[in-house]
């Protein structure tokens, strides 16, 4: 990249969510690195935010488009046909970016060369205790959220969309999103790094993700990564692991511990056998329940935000589970389309 500063640019799908732009796009403002532009594609919203984006013109080179609705990856090669960048960098509308994100990035990448990179995510300040909690789940690492986004990630480091760059090069070799929704962004992933380009990880580059602002929005949305997991094995089966299956065996065991305790409230007796099981199985429910707690308590320092933690993890434990489990045996094992 020689001694040019990284040109970047920032490219941000867009649907019905005109407040949210309108933040991100105020933190962008604050933005310590200025050699960027910001493209902000509207995927055939019904509220749509022109009047918002072009209100950042005096304060950003901002450009703004407006298209028919064909999910986020589409929407992002849309974005990637139209930059100028060095660098191709994708947030999602309910991102905030702190001052120094670009400043890390580009640090990083003169360094160590990257084609394509991800970031963390955290919870800012100013988010609801419901959506601290949420973010708290989503990096545990006692849920799913621990095997991504952090150094110590299980297996193959695959960026997500909403903190995701790649390299100019990777999309004039690679090509962009092959799917618009249900796991693009780990397809992508996948195809880069099978094209010989480096993948990595920038600790620094972190983003505030407000993800949903209410526990039915999250169950949904997890529910849906269930499922993108079984569409991204369906494309590459040699990337479903064992710890996918965590949230299934999740449910299963608490559906176990439901069937047990009605039996033993029953009086249904094997040799005391279900009563043994009943209360080994709640005991582990009790210990599993309170590391989230203390965990979530010494993370956050706020005992509101620890207790909606516990919620929280079950949710998206339960629907990321459930999702996954009927994918996989309506397309898998039913081998439906």
């Amino acid at each position: 990249m020689g001694m040019q500063p990284i040109f970047f640019s920032l490219i941000i799908p867009l649907y019905n969510r005109p407040q949210e732009i309108d933040e991100l796009l105020e933190s962008l403002t604050h933005q310590r690195y200025r050699p960027f532009e910001v493209l902000v594609i509207e995927d055939g919203s019904v509220h749509d935010a022109k009047a918002i984006v072009e209100g950042y013109r005096d304060r950003l080179d901002v450009h703004y488009y407006v298209k028919p609705n064909e999910g986020q990856g589409f929407t992002r090669n849309f974005g990637f046909e139209r930059a100028k960048g060095d660098y191709f960098v994708i947030f999602d509308s309910d991102c905030l970016i702190p001052p120094d994100y670009l400043t890390h990035v580009a640090a990083f990448l003169e360094q160590v060369p990257l084609d394509a990179y991800g970031g963390p995510d955290a919870a800012h300040e100013t988010f609801t205790p419901v959506q601290q909690a949420i973010s708290y789940s989503m990096t545990s690492p006692f849920t799913t959220g621990g095997i991504r986004g952090n150094k110590r990630h299980i297996g193959t480091f695959h960026p997500r969309s909403f903190n995701m760059g790649v390299s100019r090069n990777v999309w004039e070799q690679v090509g962009g999103f092959k799917l618009t929704r249900l796991g693009e962004d780990i397809e992508y992933s996948i195809r880069i790094q099978a094209s010989g380009f480096k993948i990595g990880l920038i600790p620094d580059a972190v983003v505030y993700h407000k993800r949903r602002t209410d526990f039915w929005q999250f169950y949904k949305q997890l529910h849906f990564f269930g499922r993108a997991r079984i569409n991204i094995y369906k494309h590459f089966p040699q990337e479903l692991k064992l710890v996918h299956f965590f949230p299934a065996a999740f449910v299963c065991f608490l559906l176990a511990l439901v069937l047990l305790n009605i039996g033993w409230a029953l009086g249904v007796s094997t040799g005391n056998c279900i009563s043994i099981l009943a209360k080994g199985f709640d005991g582990l429910l009790v210990v599993y329940t309170f590391l989230i707690f203390f965990h979530s308590l010494l993370k956050t320092s706020r005992i509101r935000v620890a207790l909606l933690s516990v919620v929280a993890a079950y949710v998206q434990l339960i629907a990321y589970g459930l999702g996954f489990m009927q994918d996989l045996w309506k397309c898998v094992l039913l081998r439906a389309d």
